[in-house]
């Protein structure tokens, strides 16, 4: 069964991370102004206050970007750099008060994947099939089969008794790129092999978050995996969102 997140915990985390690191500015400015600190000292703190400040003011551009491009259905480009300063630089201090408020990770992660699902989808992309990459987990693969897909998926028989004929299936349905990746390293390889301009990528949701931010700025869709037999092992997918995902680009 696919689980879906809602966007608004990420974006709500998000802004919470936003009020903690002001406050530690707050806190460091105050500093400046002790009597009993040298002036060198005072020279430091002032940097650091406004580096972080610098941060905190492009985040904040950033998470109304992200907010504004989610309701209106369309980018904003002034604020995509911004953006990414708030997906990515603030992404580890989200998961950092995840945990303080003991909120799960995978649920945080999935929430993530919904907001940059719909940020990419506000793109509104245009792709030509050989533009497109679809990044699969190797562990799609059943694990009693001999005929290992890593090295080149059309060792694949087509016995169907996996997703990666599914794989096959939309490939030659759609002519678009595939990859089977073990991991982050060779995902990237058939990144910078096939330099696509659009990525469709099935995951758990911590390589999913992790390839999503390593692509940057390469648009990526992507869609969790199914772990009935747990993780990593015999993974299944949603045939259906993947087929949407790639028709999104193809539009």
């Amino acid at each position: 069964m696919q689980i879906h997140e809602r966007k608004r915990l990420f974006i709500g985390l998000l802004v919470a991370s936003l009020v903690v690191v002001s406050l530690l500015a707050a806190a460091i400015w105050y500093l400046v102004f002790s009597p009993e600190r040298s002036l060198v000292y005072k020279l430091v703190l002032l940097s650091v206050v406004a580096v972080l400040a610098a941060g905190i003011l492009l985040a904040g551009f950033g998470l109304a970007g992200i907010v504004l491009t989610i309701m209106r259905s369309r980018p904003l480009a002034l604020l995509q750099g911004p953006m990414r300063v708030a997906l990515n630089t603030f992404f580890p201090l989200v998961l950092i008060l995840g945990r303080l408020f003991r909120i799960d990770m995978n649920r945080i992660k999935r929430s993530f994947i919904e907001v940059n699902n719909n940020l990419v989808q506000a793109m509104h992309i245009n792709a030509g099939s050989h533009q497109i990459l679809l990044l699969a987990p190797h562990c799609l693969q059943n694990s009693e089969c001999v005929h290992k897909v890593t090295g080149s998926i059309d060792n694949c028989r087509r016995c169907g008794k996996c997703g990666v004929n599914d794989i096959l299936q939309l490939r030659d349905r759609y002519g678009i790129r595939v990859g089977m990746a073990t991991g982050g390293t060779l995902a990237r390889k058939y990144v910078r092999d096939y330099r696509p301009k659009a990525i469709v990528a099935i995951a758990c949701e911590r390589d999913l978050t992790s390839g999503i931010l390593d692509a940057n700025p390469i648009p990526v869709l992507g869609v969790t995996n199914l772990r009935p037999n747990g993780p990593c092992h015999n993974t299944q997918f949603s045939l259906q969102r993947v087929d949407e995902a790639i028709q999104y680009f193809l539009r």
